[in-house]
């Protein structure tokens, strides 16, 4: 007997469950863990990918890895579930959720624990049974953001003790035979907390007198019938990064009229606090949803011990009343007009008729006696912990202005759209997002170095300009490092310290990074040697022969070298020199190997230092050695056609074929992570230049 094709749906509203007062050991039921995050639904049909918030709102932009994660899916289906943030222990962190911007704030996982349509059926009157095995089946294995919400079949005592000794929330119970009824809070399933949990909506905040905090409390309320009511202050759980960006949500909302039919006595003392400090109130238009979590609720509905856990931006204010529980024998009860399960006739009779074939690699996962609750959660992946947190996007793809917090350091970052390599269609937006993610392997080579910015306001086509000086021009956390210029004013190199100063160079429209060769603590000392292939009228095969030339005598001479290309049109030659040896020391170094190459490629390379003298031949410059030289850093993006990328690179990879443009913004982040950080020996103690000087003149004789 064939199915009936039913069309795609366009707006499902998920079913909701009944809060219970403690767990329950009766037959029947199936177990799984109460994540602590935004209800979601996904829709994907035909790749077009739709993510929906209870209250009908779309997640497509504001959780962009989930959606990028399920545009991947090739499947056609209607799916419910959680969107967490989970930390290392893969416990959902619900306040990292409620300040998540970008992939920077913490690593989402997208928990789904149920099907409504798959493949032009609609499965929502199957048993959960049926709807489980077809959710397995289609759910990716091992995807780092798309999880299956697993199962339990335990007892609900087992299970929420297992619950409360891992931390968290609570626990679902979820009857067996249980169809899915959309929109409706049902008894079929029930929720059984750990701890106490409550929306409610923000109807204003206070400030108590001499306060040093931007507010001491926010005043809640919510909906009884059609009056809101106050149900107490919270002035605790904040940070105050929290605060600051609660404070810009509300200050829109500021009305003159307090929106509870009895203003509150915000001043009122109690046996607590029987002289509270004077306070004074701004009121809000109930719009903002929060959740907190108390102690206990008093005879008069008074909220004890509340904490703020953050905003809940998937509730809709209307909707926000007492959260009520039933008593857990209820649960079976089936009251007039309720569906009688196990007799009720669904549109298909068994599990076979669905087309596609319930998976049975994986059975639901059962709590064994005799485990404590971490090794039964771990072996049965229960909880996936998150993976070491790979750095991916610093800022979201939707605002143009945003401000991060960087090592500690709040750093602005605007006109996120504006497009930096115009034939490329990368924007500032992408050129932040790379250095995020490289800083940490650029920090090595810069840190503790002065820097020459060259700035691009408007992109490559842009006029830029050289800034040296930075004093009075930049934060106080920044660490600058002083000189006197020609006409002996006193000014100031700005320092890298950490990768804050990394991004906030980024963010003066500093394509590259350009650091000086030394360090400030030994500032006449570089802490390595370059020899700078710089071509003019050449062939870039000509620049590789060159390099490969410049490796046999630094071989010859038993020294280590390491090529990176420069990112613009040619290629940059390190020697480790572990700041042992001054700038001369190493400028003399510099030209007497670029004698040498010059010696046997005299028909393409110059040592000319003026471009009118060279007669259009590439330039082998040793003259980067000096005190104050810059040249663009190890992984520095490049104001070139392509977004290029100054790359190290193996010596097997200095042939022909190599094109500048192999490495870009684009493809350069994945190579790192691949090869690892191949140019940390040039960081090393360095050569010993004495013998090496005698190995030059053992093997070439003196030059000229």
């Amino acid at each position: 007997m064939k199915t009936s094709k039913t069309p795609f749906p366009a707006d499902i509203m998920p079913m909701l469950a009944t809060l219970a007062d403690k767990p329950f050991d009766d037959d029947g039921w199936l177990y799984e863990v109460k994540w602590d995050g935004y209800r979601a639904l996904a829709y994907i049909n035909k790749g077009n990918v739709e993510i929906r918030s209870r209250n009908n709102k779309s997640f497509n932009e504001k959780f962009y890895p989930v959606y990028q994660a399920l545009k991947k899916w090739k499947a056609n289906v209607v799916a419910d579930g959680e969107i967490v943030v989970v930390n290392e222990k893969g416990l959902p962190d619900f306040g990292a959720l409620q300040n998540w911007r970008s992939e920077a704030d913490g690593n989402l996982a997208f928990y789904l624990f149920d099907l409504l349509w798959l493949d032009g059926q609609d499965v929502m009157e199957q048993p959960l049974t049926v709807r489980r095995q077809l959710l397995r089946s289609v759910v990716p294995v091992e995807d780092d953001v798309i999880k299956l919400s697993e199962n339990f079949e335990a007892t609900g005592s087992e299970f929420f003790a297992l619950a409360d000794k891992m931390g968290l929330e609570g626990i679902m119970a979820k009857r067996a035979t249980g169809i899915y009824t959309p929109g409706s809070r049902t008894k079929d399933w029930l929720k059984i907390k750990t701890e106490k949990h409550q929306e409610a909506i923000i109807a204003g905040f206070t400030r108590n007198e001499n306060s040093t905090k931007l507010f001491s409390a926010l005043s809640l309320g919510l909906y009884e019938g059609e009056e809101l009511v106050f149900i107490g202050p919270v002035g605790t759980g904040f940070t105050h990064q929290q605060q600051k960006e609660l404070l810009q949500k509300m200050r829109p909302l500021e009305t003159a009229t307090c929106p509870f039919k009895i203003v509150p006595d915000y001043n009122k003392p109690s046996r607590f606090r029987p002289n509270p400090p004077k306070a004074t109130v701004t009121w809000l238009k109930p719009s903002l949803v929060c959740e907190i979590s108390y102690r206990e609720l008093t005879k008069d509905k008074a909220l004890r011990h509340p904490s703020f856990r953050g905003l809940r931006a998937d509730k809709n204010a209307k909707e926000v009343t007492w959260e009520m529980g039933i008593k857990s024998q209820d649960a079976n009860m089936q009251n007039e007009g309720e569906q009688q399960h196990g007799t009720t006739t669904s549109k298909f009779n068994t599990a076979s008729k669905i087309k596609r074939a319930p998976s049975t690699k994986n059975k639901e996962p059962k709590v064994l006696s005799g485990k404590s609750g971490a090794e039964i959660l771990q072996e049965n992946k229960i909880i996936v912990a998150s993976k070491e947190h790979e750095r991916k996007t610093l800022l979201n793809p939707k605002d143009e202005s945003q401000v991060r917090n960087i090592n500690g350091h709040d750093i602005k970052f605007n006109n996120l759209s504006k497009v930096y390599w115009p034939n490329d269609k990368v924007t500032k937006r992408d050129m932040f997002n790379y250095y995020y993610q490289v800083a940490p392997y650029i920090l090595p080579y810069v840190k503790d170095k002065p820097q020459t910015l060259y700035r691009f306001p408007n992109g490559i086509t842009g006029e830029p300009f050289y800034q040296k000086d930075v004093k009075g021009k930049v934060p106080a956390w920044v660490r600058t490092f002083p000189y006197t210029d020609s006409e002996g004013v006193e000014k100031e190199f700005l320092v890298v310290d950490s990768e804050a100063d990394i991004l906030y160079i980024a963010s003066l429209g500093c394509i590259e990074i350009n650091p000086w060769n030394s360090r400030i603590q030994t500032p006449d000392n570089p802490d390595w040697c370059i020899i700078d292939l710089d071509p003019d009228k050449n062939t870039f095969n000509q620049v590789i022969e060159a390099a490969n030339v410049t490796r046999q005598i630094f071989e010859t001479i038993g020294v280590p070298s390491y090529p990176k290309t420069s990112g613009s049109t040619g290629l940059h030659i390190y020697v480790p020199f572990g700041a042992k040896y001054s700038y001369e020391d190493c400028k003399e170094f510099g030209r007497t190997i670029a004698k040498l190459v010059h010696q046997q490629l005299p028909s393409f390379t110059s040592i000319q230092r003026k471009i009118s003298d060279r007669g259009g031949k590439m330039y082998i410059d040793f003259l980067q050695n000096r005190p104050k030289a810059t040249v663009a850093g190890p992984y520095s993006l490049r104001p070139k056609p392509g977004a290029t990328v100054s790359m190290p690179l193996f010596w097997e990879e200095v042939k022909k074929g190599l094109k500048m443009k192999d490495f870009t913004i684009r493809n350069a982040v994945s190579r790192v992570k691949e090869v690892g950080d191949i140019f940390k020996p040039v960081m090393s103690k360095g050569i010993d230049l004495a013998k090496a000087l005698k190995k030059v003149t053992k093997e070439f004789g003196n030059l000229p």
